[in-house]
């Protein structure tokens, strides 16, 4: 009986214990879940804030490009003018030489007639000479006028580009900042829960991208260099306008891949969107760049089987994931092959 009691009390006792000592592996909170959601949607933000910045990059040194190209033409021409100037000047003091008085006087007093003929023949070349200089003149003056205005209308362009850029590279900072504020409102403990359930699905996916990198590692020719290259970064960290050898965001890794195999891409998926040949969805091929976005704003190397290689957004690391008709908010657009 003595017995019977102690184990009831003893019941009794871990019942009333156990509602306050939930397991150490519960279940997030709702709140938890939704700070987790926010701050990966603003690191996408980021990511794809990223892409922009690079895509105005790209567009910006292709356009100083041009802007001092056009410069360095104006420049000849203004030189070429320079020189016609110069030419006529000294065509009109030879003519005025020649014609001293004037024609008629000149003949009035020429006590050799034939010496005056003889010296308006001289004249008469000297016309032509300062006719087709003043055309050849008009002509290159023109061509530099047309060429300066050229060179004012690639200025502006610039101009706004680099406006772009420094616009889209502020958007990166506002979005990280805003998702680490959103941290910073946490409490210690749930931060240290929240950031301990990132790294432990990131570790996961990491196994997971590890074994499909070594099944798909059988890729042969341009697609295989870049797909092996890419397959070695896996676990590394990305981070906006990182372009290795550790570090990278999703074109920088795609550009680098397939630098390892001869190919030349810009750091940007937008522009890269413009490289290769167009292939269907329905064709995918180990190797291809799929792209996502509108406008176009992610990268990644097709694995096969519905899978990419790819360097996703601040707080994450290079991964092999699945990808439908969307890769998050992100819609699929197309696909090149190199």
């Amino acid at each position: 009986m003595r017995r019977a009691r102690a184990l009831l009390i003893g019941a009794l006792s871990f019942a009333l214990i156990l509602p306050f000592a939930p397991p150490s592996n519960s279940a997030p909170s709702a709140d938890l879940v939704r700070v987790r959601q926010e701050v990966e949607q603003l690191q996408e933000d980021a990511a794809e804030a990223g892409e922009n910045a690079q895509a105005a990059k790209v567009q910006l040194a292709r356009l100083k490009s041009q802007l001092t190209s056009v410069q360095q033409e104006a420049q000849t021409q203004k030189a070429s003018v320079d020189a016609i100037r110069r030419s006529l000047a000294s065509i009109a003091v030879a003519r005025y030489k020649s014609t001293g008085l004037g024609e008629g006087v000149e003949l009035l007093f020429s006590s050799d007639p034939s010496l005056y003929l003889s010296s308006a023949g001289s004249l008469e070349n000297i016309t032509r000479k300062q006719a087709a200089e003043l055309r050849k003149f008009a002509t290159a003056k023109q061509r530099l006028d047309a060429t300066s205005l050229t060179v004012e209308d690639k200025l502006r362009l610039v101009q706004a580009a680099e406006a772009r850029y420094r616009a889209q590279a502020a958007q990166v900072k506002r979005k990280l900042e805003q998702a680490e504020e959103l941290l910073s409102k946490l409490e210690k403990k749930d931060r240290e829960r929240l950031l301990k359930l990132q790294a432990m699905d990131e570790d996961e996916r990491q196994a997971y991208s590890r074994e499909q990198a070594r099944l798909a590692n059988t890729v042969s020719g341009r697609a295989g260099v870049a797909l092996r290259y890419a397959f070695k970064q896996i676990g590394d960290s990305y981070v906006w306008g990182a372009a290795g050898p550790i570090r990278w965001d999703c074109s920088g890794l795609t550009m680098r891949s397939y630098e390892q195999a001869g190919v030349r891409l810009p750091h940007s998926s937008r522009a890269q969107f413009g490289y290769g040949r167009s292939i269907a969805r329905s064709n995918l091929l180990p190797g291809d760049l799929v792209f996502f976005g509108s406008p176009i704003s992610h990268v990644g190397i097709y694995v096969g089987k519905g899978k990419m290689v790819h360097a996703p957004r601040p707080g994450a690391r290079v991964q092999i994931v699945e990808f439908g008709n969307y890769f998050g908010r992100k819609k699929y657009v197309g696909a090149r092959r190199l």
